[in-house]
């Protein structure tokens, strides 16, 4: 065997080892996937399925709690120790969002909200408060009321009315942008497969409404999530 041969073989024998090194350090993400149970501080966290276990918490609140998560990020800061076992806190207000049983929750107005649809492009529902202002001004309308008794409608007492809106949102698992569910966003996430992008970008306008899922779909099928194997 020649030593050129020889060193192609060599070099061969190790492609493939990296190559099989490399899928066995990765697990795909299939409906059966679970995330590991903790707090996710920031989106590099969740990317690395690595989050704060709860057993490096500082509460009061028992772990067994099923709410355990929304009720320790009901106070203003969060307390845990590091890799390190270094004592550490951040403000609830900056992080992320948790995993609970396997399931990926984030944060939104204030709110946790179940990640219903996770892949590289992910769809959820949250529920969102908004406010509305609304004057006072009993005269405004009154026809019976001379001139000296009309006020300016803005300079009377005002009330904000809270009303609740469910919204659908998407999320981009490789940036850990959250945008709105429509159909700028949804070709916005195509660009990274310029066939399908095409394709949905030559749809009808209405018929781009109706398909903003199918695509999500196809996207998610055609470019499979993974995360590293050590935290599976």
């Amino acid at each position: 065997m020649s030593v050129c041969l020889l060193l192609n073989l060599l070099y061969f024998s190790g492609a493939v080892l990296k190559a099989q090194q490399d899928s066995a350090s990765w697990v795909m993400y299939t409906p059966e996937f679970k995330f590991r149970e903790g707090i996710f501080l920031n989106f590099e966290q969740v990317r690395n399925n690595d989050p704060i276990h709860k057993s490096r918490i500082l509460t009061p609140v028992d772990y067994s709690d099923r709410d355990f998560y929304t009720k320790v990020l009901e106070n203003k800061k969060l307390l845990f120790y590091d890799h390190l076992g270094v004592r550490q806190e951040v403000r609830s207000d900056d992080v992320w969002g948790f995993s609970r049983n396997g399931i990926l929750f984030v944060a939104i107005d204030e709110k946790y909200h179940r990640i219903t649809i996770v892949g590289r492009i992910c769809h959820f529902v949250a529920t969102i408060t908004t406010y509305n202002t609304r004057y006072y001004d009993p005269y405004y309308y009154n026809p019976y009321y001379s001139n000296a008794y009309y006020y300016n409608r803005y300079s009377m007492p005002q009330t904000n009315v809270a009303s609740s809106d469910l919204r659908q949102y998407l999320l981009d698992f490789e940036t850990g942008d959250v945008m709105e569910y429509d159909v700028e966003s949804v070709e916005v996430l195509l660009m990274k497969d310029p066939e399908l992008a095409d394709e949905y970008h030559a749809l009808r306008t209405r018929k781009q409404k109706q398909m903003k899922f199918v695509y999500i779909r196809l996207f998610n099928e055609k470019h499979p999530l993974y995360f590293p194997a050590s935290d599976y």
